[in-house]
């Protein structure tokens, strides 16, 4: 990327150059991705930049955006880069401490919101085991503000990343140290009476990082992705669970998608696996009596 007085670059030419360099360089939505580092350096919505193709770049706009350029080239991935994506209406930080929130998670809390929309003005309280950043319980505050959220992680880096979160979007989220396989031994957690316990903990074994991008694999958190007995983790939860009485949402592996449900049979009366939006089963739902 050439800096020098005799080349006046505009947003349209900077797209264009940029689009081919990552190309080249094998980043997966090229485009998009100098879409989303051009907002990010203008500071307008990614779209608005259609809206502005002839306006000349900066010194000072080239000299922001080449090193990020130069990240999204070696695959960090973008939400790293800029520092934050959104989530359900919510602006959320991420940094290499926590997973960057999936689609898929996205869709879970859209689920959770749609079937106990009728409780939306009563208190309930709801506990997201395995926080991260925090985007699950500060997105069901935000849409429910009547509900006392609650997230537990064992990382404190991720911990401060969720409160900082919260206080971003305004929202008012109790973050607690916790254990995936002691939930019943921390008195903070065990004094809790959650109606809604929700957890999307690590489930992909080591034997399959190499189907992962390389991006996921070099910069997200290995102890937030990969677990050697990832039953065993939704066995503590749906035990943890069903003590409390609460009605279970999981996100999991589609390809242990049925054994988790026998997991969480033996505690549920009712469970059943949802589906993603790719029509793999991503999800489930365990309520009513638990056995």
């Amino acid at each position: 990327m050439s800096t020098n007085s005799d080349q006046v670059w505009t947003v349209l030419s900077m797209l264009e150059w940029g689009t081919g360099y990552l190309k080249k360089k094998g980043v997966d939505s090229a485009r998009l991705s100098m879409e989303w580092l051009l907002a990010y350096v203008l500071d307008v919505r990614r779209l608005d930049i259609y809206l502005q193709f002839d306006r000349p770049l900066s010194p000072e706009d080239l000299e922001t955006l080449r090193p990020l350029v130069k990240k999204r080239a070696l695959h960090e991935p973008l939400q790293y880069i800029t520092g934050s994506t959104e989530f359900l209406g919510c602006t959320i930080q991420v940094n290499p401490s926590v997973l960057i929130p999936r689609q898929e998670t996205e869709q879970l809390t859209e689920i959770i919101l749609e079937r106990h929309a009728s409780q939306k003005e009563t208190s309930l309280t709801v506990l997201d085991i395995g926080t991260g950043s925090g985007c699950i319980p500060i997105a069901i505050k935000k849409h429910a503000p009547e509900w006392m959220c609650v997230g537990i992680d064992i990382s404190e880096e991720a911990l401060r990343t969720a409160r900082s979160n919260a206080e971003l979007n305004n929202t008012e989220v109790l973050f607690l140290k916790g254990d995936l396989f002691n939930l019943h031994g921390s008195d903070a957690i065990s004094s809790l009476q959650p109606d809604i316990i929700i957890s999307n903990p690590p489930y992909i074994t080591h034997e399959e990082a190499d189907e992962l991008d390389p991006q996921v694999i070099n910069y997200e958190p290995s102890g937030a992705l990969f677990h050697d007995s990832p039953l065993q983790i939704y066995d503590s939860v749906a035990n943890y669970a069903s003590s409390r009485h609460a009605v279970l949402y999981l996100e999991c592996n589609h390809k242990f998608a049925a054994e988790i449900l026998d997991i969480v049979a033996r505690y549920y009366s009712q469970a059943e696996l949802i589906p993603d939006l790719d029509m793999k089963d991503r999800f489930i739902a365990a309520s009513d009596s638990p056995k």
